[in-house]
C-alpha cells in the first residue's frame, strides 16, 4: 500500500473516531433566548458594590428542561457565563439534579441576579462529555405583567425602539410562547408605539439586571370587560401562569370606565374582584400598579367622569395588593397626540409616561426589598 494510501486511511481513522466521540446535542426548552426570570432575595440596603460581602442583587432557581439524546447515560451539570458587559456572576460547573421523564428532563438551578447570561448543560460520563447544550442570552432580573387599555398597549404615536446597547430589554409573545428584544410593535397589543422600551432603558441601568414586559392590554376596555367571566381575564390568569413569577401588575385603564360613567365604588369593587380571582389562580399576591389613566383630551372632556376614576385609584392605592402607579394624567397638552395622529401619547409623551412609571416601579421594589 503507498504511503498516500495509509495516509488518506490514517486521517479516516481519525474522523471517524471524532465523530464517535462527539457530544449529542441538547434541544433545551427552557430558559428560552431573551427569556427573563423573576429573581428573589434582591436586598436594597446591600445592593451596592462596596458592601463587605458584596452586592446582593438576589438570585432565581430557573427551571432548566431540555431533551435528553438517545442513550445518553452519566452525571448532569450546567454553568452559567455572562455574556459581554452582563450584570451579575456566572458559576463553574456544577450538579443538576434532574428528573426525567421520558426523553425529556428538568432540574432547578441557582442563578445570580444578572445577564445577560449564556446556559450551558452538559451530561458527563467517565469525565467525557457525552451531551451538550447552550441557549443565550437570558437574564434574572424584574418581570412585568401589563394590562389595561390602549394607552398601555400599542395606540401610541412614535414606535421606540430599545436603546441598552445588551438589549436587555425582553417582551414575550403570548401567542407564539417565546420572548423576543421588547422593540415597537410590541406583540399582540397593536402595531403603534408603547412607552414600554422607553421604561426598560431606564430601569436596567438602575436596577442592574434584565427588564421583561408581558403585555395584554387591550385598546378601549373597561373594568366590566376584565372581569373574571370574561376572555381577558382567562387571558390574563393563563399568562400569569406561562411565565410564572413576576414583580408586579402594571395596570394602565380607566378612560372607557369614564366614556361609560362608572361610579368610584363600581370601579373599587370591580378592581378588587379582577385582582382577587387572578391572584387565586396564580397561587401568589403580586401587587398591582394602577395609574391614574383618565384623560383622554381628543375623545372627550368629562371632569367630573375622570375624577370619580381617580378618586377609585386613590383608594385603591391604599388596599392592600395595590399600590402607587404614576399619575399619567399630569401628562397633557404636547404630551399627547391630536386628531391628526394616533390620539394617545405623542413621542414626548411617551418618554414622560416611561419615567412616571420609573418612579412608581422603583418605589415599589425599594418598598419590597426592605
Amino acid at each position: 500500500m503507498s504511503h498516500a494510501c495509509r495516509g488518506v486511511m490514517f486521517l479516516a481513522l481519525i474522523a471517524s473516531a471524532s465523530a464517535a466521540q462527539a457530544a449529542a446535542k441538547i434541544e433545551l426548552t427552557s430558559p428560552l433566548p431573551y427569556q427573563v426570570v423573576q429573581r428573589e432575595g434582591f436586598e436594597s440596603q446591600t445592593s451596592h458594590e462596596h458592601n463587605p460581602t458584596g452586592s446582593t442583587l438576589g438570585y432565581a432557581d430557573v427551571d432548566v428542561m431540555g431533551s435528553i439524546p438517545e442513550g445518553v447515560t452519566g452525571r448532569w451539570e450546567f454553568r452559567v457565563r455572562p455574556l459581554q458587559s452582563a450584570f451579575g456572576t456566572g458559576s463553574d460547573w456544577m450538579p443538576l439534579d434532574v428528573e426525567v421523564e421520558g426523553k425529556t428532563f428538568r432540574a432547578p438551578a441557582e442563578v445570580n441576579a444578572g445577564g445577560w447570561y449564556r446556559l450551558e448543560v452538559r451530561c458527563v460520563d467517565q469525565e467525557t462529555t457525552v451531551a451538550e447544550g447552550v441557549v443565550e442570552p437570558f437574564g434574572i432580573g424584574e418581570l412585568f405583567v401589563v394590562a389595561g387599555q390602549s394607552y398601555a398597549a400599542g395606540a401610541n404615536d412614535e414606535l421606540q425602539k430599545v436603546a441598552d446597547p445588551q438589549g436587555r430589554v425582553s417582551a414575550y409573545d403570548w401567542h407564539t410562547k417565546r420572548w423576543q428584544l421588547a422593540n415597537d410593535p410590541q406583540p399582540n397589543v397593536g402595531d403603534g408605539g408603547t412607552i414600554w422600551p422607553a421604561l426598560g432603558d431606564l430601569l436596567v441601568p438602575t436596577l442592574r439586571v434584565p427588564v421583561g414586559f408581558v403585555n395584554v392590554a387591550v385598546g378601549g376596555t373597561s373594568t366590566k370587560q376584565w372581569m373574571p367571566d370574561g376572555e381577558l381575564h382567562k387571558r390574563l390568569v393563563a399568562v400569569g401562569n406561562d411565565v410564572g413569577a413576576f414583580r408586579a401588575v402594571l395596570w394602565q385603564q380607566g378612560e372607557s370606565d369614564v366614556i361609560e360613567k362608572t361610579p368610584t365604588d363600581v370601579y373599587i369593587k370591580n378592581m378588587n374582584r379582577i385582582r382577587d380571582v387572578a391572584a387565586r389562580a396564580w397561587h401568589f399576591e403580586p401587587n398591582w400598579l394602577l395609574a391614574k389613566s383618565t384623560l383622554h383630551p381628543t375623545v372627550y372632556n368629562d371632569p367630573q367622569g375622570e375624577e370619580n376614576i381617580r378618586m377609585a385609584i386613590h383608594q385603591l392605592w391604599k388596599r392592600p395588593h395595590f399600590a402607587p402607579g404614576p399619575d399619567t394624567d399630569l401628562l397633557s397638552g404636547e404630551n399627547r397626540g391630536d386628531i391628526n395622529s394616533r390620539r394617545h401619547f405623542s413621542p414626548v409623551g411617551q418618554r414622560r409616561a416611561a419615567l412616571l412609571w420609573f418612579v412608581a416601579i422603583w418605589n415599589e421594589i425599594e418598598k419590597q426589598s426592605r
